[in-house]
């Protein structure tokens, strides 16, 4: 009865790892294109030059968005778990809504970069300039940690990351 049971939850496991992503979607975005409401799991757009695209909605869990410039990029409302933003420009990107729980985004600019309503909990912001974004509030910020290199909007702080 265990045995067919494991046999069952790994069958499950296996197709759902199966219909995690969507193939032409990611294809599309590594050539350039927006992608709004697209199934980009694990996507790795790391080192890359991606300006005044749209990812409004997508799911982008687990990807990685390293060492790049996402200039004015939208992200709002995007699952954006676990995601790997460290060393990296945001300027005046839209992460209204966004999903940034468990977020990596050390050492990252974020200049002009829109939050209102973004899930921060467990996000690392350690050593990232956000002094001049909108829309954080300290509830936010609580949820989140830093640390003394994190440049926050004036009135606003994060606790340490242990």
């Amino acid at each position: 009865m265990i045995r067919a049971l494991l046999a069952a939850a790994a069958v499950a496991a296996l197709s759902a790892s199966a219909q995690a992503q969507n193939a032409s979607q990611i294809a599309r975005v590594e050539s350039g294109a927006s992608c709004p409401g697209c199934d980009l799991l694990q996507i790795d757009l790391s080192f890359r030059t991606l300006t005044n695209r749209d990812f409004s909605g997508a799911r982008l869990m687990q990807a990685s968005f390293t060492a790049g410039i996402y200039d004015r990029v939208r992200f709002s409302n995007a699952n954006l778990r676990f995601l790997e933003g460290s060393a990296s420009r945001f300027s005046r990107a839209d992460f209204s809504g966004a999903d940034l729980r468990e977020a990596s985004l050390v050492g990252s600019y974020f200049g002009g970069a829109r939050f209102a309503r973004a899930n921060l909990a467990g996000a690392n912001l350690s050593g990232s300039d956000f002094s001049s974004a909108t829309g954080m509030t300290q509830t936010q910020l609580d949820a989140a940690c830093g640390d003394a290199e994190t440049r926050l909007p004036g009135g606003l702080s994060v606790p340490s990351c242990r």
